[in-house]
């Protein structure tokens, strides 16, 4: 039996390097922060971004190092005009590669009801989004990608149970005790 301590306890700078080294050799993964966030009407915000054919919910990607919940209050910051506190995760959902792409873990958190004070300001603030607007759940299907749409009714599911979901392109999973 060896009495040698490990690498960790006999050479610190030798681990850390050692641990830059596998840090820099793996994946990294895209991530993108959208928010439910709804009038005292119950509708939700969707957004209508001027790069792709679809309406959204509001939010975007995930700079390097930044947590989720903080690029999705960025978005709205930068996009909408609006600081909003982003509450409970709803959902991750697993999106597999697809076209050009590779795969991306999409957060939904809750942005809860917003307030009247803020509906005044509500506009787009950039040149990515021509409008948005608030819209029932019905409507949102119908403006929503259906795999959007998938994951924005278990974003729902979840509001109503208070159970974040994990889903894989937008399916619930057997993590969550289902499927």
């Amino acid at each position: 039996m060896s009495t040698e301590r490990p690498l960790y306890e006999r050479d610190p700078q030798a681990w850390r390097a050692h641990l830059a080294e596998g840090n820099a050799r793996q994946p990294r993964k895209r991530v993108s922060a959208d928010v439910i966030l709804r009038d005292r009407q119950e509708r939700i915000l969707l957004v209508e971004p001027r790069y792709k054919p679809d309406w959204d919910l509001p939010g975007g990607m995930a700079e390097a190092n930044e947590p989720p919940a903080e690029a999705a209050r960025r978005e709205l910051r930068e996009e909408l005009g609006i600081d909003v506190t982003v509450g409970q995760l709803l959902c991750v959902d697993w999106v597999a590669p697809h076209g050009p792409w590779d795969d991306l873990l999409a957060f939904i958190f809750d942005a809860g009801v917003i307030a009247e004070s803020q509906l005044a300001d509500l506009r787009p603030h950039d040149s990515e989004l021509a409008r948005q607007e608030f819209c029932d759940l019905e409507e949102a299907a119908r403006r929503l990608r259906p795999y959007v749409w998938r994951r924005t009714s278990v974003a729902f599911q979840a509001l109503a149970t208070g159970q974040p979901l994990y889903l894989h392109d937008g399916h619930p999973t057997g993590a969550n005790g289902v499927g």
